[in-house]
């Protein structure tokens, strides 16, 4: 595929646009949201959720009171990155689902406290925290040189840039495993290995089993931000689709599914009514109290995760939790 040099604000920042380059892109064909909108439980795809103001939206919930993840794995990876960088030496470091990097600065901390050179990809579906977070990188890391992905999971995996390093590491944190049902992340797995060398690390964090309470409040904070998110997710179909949903009839639901181990963020139908996507030429019936699956959040067994990544040729090398076992992070081996 011949990609779209798009922005040189520095010498050492690259970044191109998948989602406009690529005829087939999800989230421009829409194809995903016309199946997923004709469903019986109807649902949305969560990459819907990541335009801009989605993006700004989520960075908000992660430093809310009630949403323990994005603090305790950051905690974790405060005290470990410099094991993790003394394990993978100096790689590219590959991260699906970027945002703002925060987190990631401790693994670039520890790179850099090795003076190892620093090869980052960010991959992102939001054009501007993509270029945003670059250019704040770029001024805090000498050795550091960006090449940014606008783009899906599936595109990049399929099209990254040529190695810098004999080795790769690609991180998938956050808990976003979560968001796939057990077939989504089988097949995200079978993109991840093809994507991978011999010897290439895989940094995986997920969110582990614990009290209900617990899990529920991170999902419903009292500000509302985590609302204003889910609602977001219509707002982002108006624009990009041409669609007439009205936000004001749609209310904010989450709970915990203990039976599947996940969390269920629902939008919940007011009254009865019909919205179209004219750019999708599609009509969706929704009737009163009918509720639209936006988002799961599957939380994991430490060990039976270790198991699984085992089965797809990624041998645990090390992980980690917090003092309360409610986070995990798994260092992998590609071993194909």
């Amino acid at each position: 595929m011949t990609l779209i040099f798009e922005v040189n604000l520095d010498e050492r920042l690259q970044i191109d646009n998948f989602l406009q380059t690529h005829p087939l892109s999800y989230t421009n064909h829409g194809s995903d949201v016309i199946a997923g909108l004709r469903q019986v439980q109807k649902s949305l795809p969560p990459h819907y959720f990541y335009d801009d103001l989605g993006s700004d939206l989520f960075e908000k919930i992660c430093t809310l009171p009630e949403y323990y993840p994005t603090r305790t794995e950051a905690a974790i990876l405060k005290d470990n990155s410099p094991e993790i960088a003394t394990i993978t030496g100096a790689c590219d470091l590959i991260e699906l689902g970027s945002g703002s990097s925060t987190k990631t600065r401790f693994l670039l901390d520890a790179y850099q406290q090795l003076n190892y050179p620093i090869h980052y990809i960010p991959i992102d579906v939001s054009t501007g925290i993509l270029e945003t977070t670059a250019q704040e990188l770029l001024k805090d890391y000498a050795r550091l040189t960006i090449h940014g992905l606008v783009s899906t999971y599936q595109l990049a995996l399929e099209d990254l840039p040529p190695a810098q390093f004999a080795s790769r590491l690609v991180a998938f944190l956050g808990s976003t495993l979560g968001n796939f049902s057990p077939q989504e992340c089988d097949h995200f797995f079978e993109q991840v290995t093809a994507a991978l060398n011999q010897g290439d690390y895989f940094l995986l964090g997920i969110d582990l089993q614990k009290d209900n309470q617990i899990l529920e409040a991170a999902y419903n904070d009292n500000q509302g931000i985590t609302a204003q998110f889910n609602l977001n997710i219509l707002e982002h179909l108006n624009w990009r689709f041409d669609g007439n949903f009205n936000l004001s009839e749609f209310q904010h639901r989450s709970f915990y599914n203990q039976e599947k181990s996940q969390i269920e963020m629902h939008l919940v139908s007011q009254k009865e009514q019909v919205v179209s996507l004219k750019t999708l030429n599609l009509k969706i019936n929704f009737a009163k109290g009918e509720t639209l699956l936006t988002e799961i959040s599957r939380k994991f067994n430490l060990k039976q995760m270790e198991e699984y990544l085992a089965n797809q040729g990624l041998k645990t090398v090390q992980s980690w939790t917090d003092s309360q076992g409610w986070f995990g992070l798994i260092l992998c081996q590609y071993q194909a």
